[in-house]
């Protein structure tokens, strides 16, 4: 897909380019670029920051401007040529993410939706073994490619295999993780095979009418949520963090089907000298049952060391939001939230955590939410299950003692 300026056509008023919100059109004297004579002087050119939205096409008046958009390469109709609900099996080292099983579940719901199979897809070496888990996880199949490139992370060997396989099966719906890797090379896939891609979605559903995929995510900052279609090209693509949707009980009388893809892959030009693993002594907050948050409401960083007391005696993790990080009071491994991590714990406690919905949209599924604030007005009492209404440096320190048996 391009932007074409007809140099025949173009005056030069350059009213185009006050249209244009990325400043990707300037203007230029034809006799520099050698272009042929013309009553025009000027001319206008589009540079690589243009992102084709199309917003300067209706202020030309010459006809001067073209957007050549591909044909659309799937059928408007879901239920045509594309079937079946997919999710990349994300595997580091041998062993499946959890973030897999997550969206395994929810797979399961839409192609239960949909009368549709779910399927598995599975990059790796010597993983056949796992297809037994995947089929008590939910799925109906599991393609494997099998290759020693793919042992590792290597995002060109992905993208060349993932979108291989999408134009061979043509699935309805493919679902990855919102993890380094899935937000590394499944932008790719969706641009070779010309469909979109919704990130880091927080809501998936089936439109009962259109059976369009309903990717629900923050936007504009995380102070509206927005619920994205892709009505005209296929795959409907969409990635999820971890911990957003929770995962199913294994059944393991479930049985499927394994199909086993052979394929010349090829490695990419980019190569992993060494892997150095994060080494952290307290507990990841994506991981922990229990978290103990703090917020700007703490008013400083020493605060904090009131969070971690308690979560030493309840075995828990400390989390943050964003604004406690952003003041440099505590480091970004422990940001709950949309520019964080989403967590979903048996128990969340809040702690001067006022409720911004960029921080709510990566906890709000906990098991059960405490919250300790002075303002009963905040926000976070809305999704909160225990609202403690109070100056949580006396709270907290209370709690404490209880648990101590002080």
């Amino acid at each position: 897909m391009s932007l074409e300026i007809i140099q025949d056509k173009c005056t030069g008023c350059g009213i185009c380019l006050k249209a244009c919100p990325f400043g990707s059109l300037t203007l230029e004297m034809r006799d520099k670029l050698g272009l042929p004579p013309s009553k025009f002087k000027r001319v206008v050119l589009v540079d690589v920051s243009c992102n084709l939205c199309g917003a300067c096409l209706p202020t030309c008046k010459f006809d001067a401007m073209k957007l050549d958009k591909p044909e659309a390469t799937a059928p408007a109709s879901p239920t045509d040529a594309f079937k079946g609900i997919w999710v990349y099996i994300e595997q580091r080292g041998g062993h499946i993410e959890g973030v897999s099983f997550e969206l395994l579940a929810k797979g399961r719901d839409l192609a239960d939706q949909r009368k549709t199979e779910l399927v598995g897809v599975l990059l790796g070496h010597e993983m056949k073994g796992q297809a037994d888990t995947l089929f008590a996880y939910g799925a109906d199949k599991v393609i494997l490619v099998d290759h020693p490139v793919l042992a590792g992370f290597d995002s060109d060997a992905y993208a060349d295999v993932f979108s291989t396989l999408v134009k061979k099966y043509k699935p309805e719906v493919v679902l990855a993780g919102g993890t380094s890797i899935g937000r590394t090379f499944i932008p790719r896939v969706a641009i070779r095979v010309n469909t979109g891609l919704t990130a880091d979605c927080t809501g998936l559903e089936i439109d009962p009418k259109e059976n369009l995929l309903l990717q629900t995510r923050p936007a504009f900052g995380g102070n509206i949520m927005a619920t994205i279609i892709c009505p005209n090209h296929r795959p409907q693509m969409a990635t999820v963090r971890h911990k957003v949707f929770k995962k199913r009980e294994p059944d393991a009388q479930r049985k499927g089907t394994l199909i086993e893809e052979v394929m010349d892959v090829k490695a990419g030009r980019s190569k992993a000298i060494e892997v150095i693993r994060e080494m952290a002594n307290e507990i990841n907050v994506a991981e922990a049952d229990i978290i103990v948050s703090g917020g700007r409401g703490l008013g400083g960083p020493d605060n904090f060391k009131l969070l971690f007391d308690l979560a030493k005696e309840l075995g828990a993790a400390v989390g943050a939001s964003r604004g406690a990080v952003d003041a440099g009071w505590i480091s970004s491994f422990h940001q709950v939230g949309q520019t964080g991590k989403t967590v979903c714990p048996k128990l969340y406690i809040a702690c001067g955590i006022s409720g911004a919905i960029q921080h709510l949209v990566g906890m709000s599924s906990s098991d059960t939410i405490v919250a300790i604030n002075k303002d009963p007005h905040a926000p976070i009492f809305d999704v909160a299950d225990y609202a403690i209404v109070g100056d949580l440096t006396e709270v907290v320190p209370a709690m404490t003692k209880v648990l101590k048996g002080e």
